[in-house]
């Protein structure tokens, strides 16, 4: 009977192991590169589905940042007891053993088969995550980027997917992926999909030129105050965050900053415009960025009409002015450089400079629309001061 027993345990031991296997540990790398994704034990392969494993959590932007029309994944994991501290304007204050992943992917064009090549051209904040999941055939993974905090910092790492979607691997020279937009017309765009580097992930992580330090952009307050869909119920992210243990000293509802949907239509046009360039250009252009130099100062906290470059001449934009005379002129988009910037894929002129590769079309005309509406003149030999009657959002 007792051998019984023991071999009874051992039975169950291995159960339990096998089970363990099925969905493995987060495994943080204080140190080193591993070559897969999967070692990290982040995401899994389960069922047809990209999963996430026990603790890892989804979030989304109330504005994503554009990708060549790209999807994303969102997700946080944490070691255990350990919680992000509370920012009202910047990231939140993440500890040591965070691991940060965000997948990009496309979704497949309708009715049409996967051939590796044919995505769909679709809103990016029009998510077909369910249940925390990606389902492989309606989806196209293209990389998973994790952003790691380890004692010496952020380390940026770059995952490629193969063309079977079934493992990612370590990218650090970056990557081309030649691929083709399919709107519902049937429309098609080539395109080359480019996979940052590992050094070019500073070009917008790097949002402190004092520092000189990787950071997280997207998970900060005023984008993270929204609904999401989890697995077992819709709920507010911060409190969803608060209520598992990841965020620590957030506020009382009302005190939290949150920014516009820009692609909702009932939204205020300058809600959705500063929204949009918080979102693309803000991480760059502000009172800390590389483009500090710039004057041109695009995050939400910035309220200065000059800064926000009503009125503003260039300093040093070269090409990249078309020979406009100001960043924005209001009621004149045509005339104003961020609009022309926008709606270029020149690499000597397109704005943002990294990070796409085509036009977002929605955007320009989000931030054309919002141009035309401001009123206000730029004749400073007549001391005029550009005037816009609904005046910056609150966040």
């Amino acid at each position: 009977m007792q051998k019984l027993m023991v071999r009874m345990g051992v039975l169950a031991g291995l159960l339990l192991a096998l089970a363990g296997c099925g969905k493995p540990q987060v495994h943080f790398f204080a140190d080193g590169q591993p070559p897969t994704l999967d070692e990290w034990h982040v995401l899994r392969i389960d069922g047809g589905k990209l999963r996430l494993n026990e603790g890892v959590v989804p979030y989304d932007l109330n504005t994503p940042l554009f990708s060549d029309y790209a999807h994303k994944l969102r997700t946080v994991w944490m070691p255990k007891g350990e919680a992000a501290g509370y920012q009202p304007e910047h990231a939140f204050d993440f500890p040591v053993g965070t691991i940060l992943s965000k997948t990009f992917y496309y979704p497949l064009p309708s009715g049409g088969a996967a051939d590796g090549k044919s995505v769909a051209r679709t809103p990016p904040s029009q998510s077909v995550l369910q249940d925390e999941s990606l389902d492989l055939s309606k989806v196209h993974l293209i990389e998973t980027r994790l952003l790691v905090h380890r004692k010496e910092g952020w380390v940026a790492l770059p995952y490629v997917w193969n063309r079977e979607q079934t493992a990612a691997t370590l990218q650090r020279t970056g990557a081309t992926v030649e691929l083709e937009l399919v709107d519902d017309a049937g429309a098609r765009e080539a395109f080359s999909y480019q996979v940052p580097d590992q050094n070019q992930c500073a070009g917008c992580h790097i949002t402190d030129n004092r520092s000189r330090k990787l950071l997280p952009i997207g998970p900060k307050a005023r984008h993270l105050n929204r609904d999401f869909d989890y697995a077992d119920g819709r709920e507010n992210q911060l409190a969803h965050l608060t209520r598992v243990g990841y965020l620590a000293g957030v506020p009382a509802a009302a005190q939290l900053p949150r920014l516009a949907d820009a692609t909702n239509p009932q939204a205020p046009l300058e809600a959705r415009a500063r929204a949009y360039l918080d979102v693309n250009c803000g991480h760059c252009h502000s009172r800390t960025g590389p483009a500090i130099t710039s004057g041109l100062w695009l995050d939400a906290p910035t309220n200065d009409h000059l800064k926000l470059g009503l009125c503003k001449q260039p300093i040093a934009a070269g090409k990249g002015t078309g020979n406009r005379l100001y960043d924005v002129l209001p009621g004149d988009a045509d005339a104003s450089i961020i609009a022309y910037r926008m709606d270029s894929d020149d690499p000597a002129v397109m704005m943002p400079e990294v990070g796409r590769a085509v036009v977002h079309k929605e955007g320009v005309a989000l931030i054309r629309e919002w141009i035309n509406a401001l009123e206000g003149s730029c004749d400073t030999t007549a001391g005029a001061v550009p005037v816009n009657k609904t005046g910056p959002p609150a966040i």
